[in-house]
């Protein structure tokens, strides 16, 4: 946890299920408290933001933001990226309007984001792909219920993604085999959802892949133009489940929020 006055932090945006409308909101309400978590003991100033947001303060929020996290929750509309329903369900349609909007700022200042999961798909929708609608076989246990189902992962170590992960693994990060140069981790999966290399926006390049029982799957995703846009689709904030490594893409994203605010802030010329 940093030390630093919360008003000198950077201030994180996080789009969350609203509790309200959930069928457990206790759970809801615990299950975002997680990602304000990952932000807060790394340095950030985490704001949760969800559907049930007076729009004031959603606009303030959104204003003021330096970075955005777009967490976990229920499907995305097909419609968005221009599918009828097969295989969706659960959809958040107040919170799809709600993450456009806020997708659309952060891009519109340049702002760091950070995917998690639904985020990670938001992100790939938002940006011109689609989504395989369903994974069957892919949630594993509902977060809550029992341990997690964890799955591989292998990890590009030139990407964002990979380079985070290692710079916070001091003894290194195990790799693959001789004909295979990623590293290779086990994670927690609670999706059954998915973006594969078919479905991938073009702006958008592939950094993770699990295998499935439907094919290879795209776990990790980032920009190509150089912006700070990372997603992953496990949950890291959910530590219990998740190889202490990753607390290096948490750093590496408040790190990415405070040099873009100092650049924005410097004088011109």
């Amino acid at each position: 946890m940093s030390n630093r006055a919360p008003e000198l932090s950077p201030l994180i945006a996080i789009t969350v299920t609203d509790p309200a409308g959930s069928d457990d909101p206790a759970l809801a309400a615990r299950k975002n408290q997680l990602y304000a978590a990952g932000i807060a003991r790394h340095g950030g100033n985490p704001a949760l933001l969800h559907a049930g947001t007076p729009a004031p303060e959603r606009d303030r929020l959104l204003g003021a933001m330096d970075g955005l996290l777009m967490a976990g929750g229920a499907d995305i509309d097909p419609a968005l990226y221009g599918e009828t329903v097969r295989g969706a369900a659960e959809l958040d349609r107040a919170r799809d309007g709600l993450e456009l909007s806020a997708w659309r700022e952060a891009e519109r200042r340049s702002l760091p984001v950070f995917g998690i999961c639904r985020g990670l798909q938001a992100i790939n929708a938002f940006s011109g792909g689609t989504l395989l609608q369903d994974v069957p076989g892919h949630a594993g246990t509902p977060y809550g219920s029992g341990p997690a189902h964890l799955h591989p992962l292998e990890i590009e170590p030139a990407s964002r993604l990979g380079r985070a992960i290692a710079a916070a693994a001091p003894d290194g990060v195990a790799g693959g085999d001789d004909s295979d140069q990623t590293l290779d981790m086990e994670v927690n999966t609670y999706h059954h959802q998915a973006v594969t290399e078919a479905t991938l926006a073009p702006g958008l390049r592939s950094s993770a892949w699990a295998s499935s029982e439907v094919g290879r799957l795209v776990e990790g995703l980032e920009s190509r133009d150089g912006r700070w846009i990372v997603a992953v689709q496990c949950h890291p904030e959910r530590t219990e489940s998740t190889p202490d490594e990753f607390e290096g893409v948490w750093a590496d994203f408040i790190v990415a929020v405070t040099a873009a605010r100092t650049k924005r802030a410097a004088p011109a010329g």
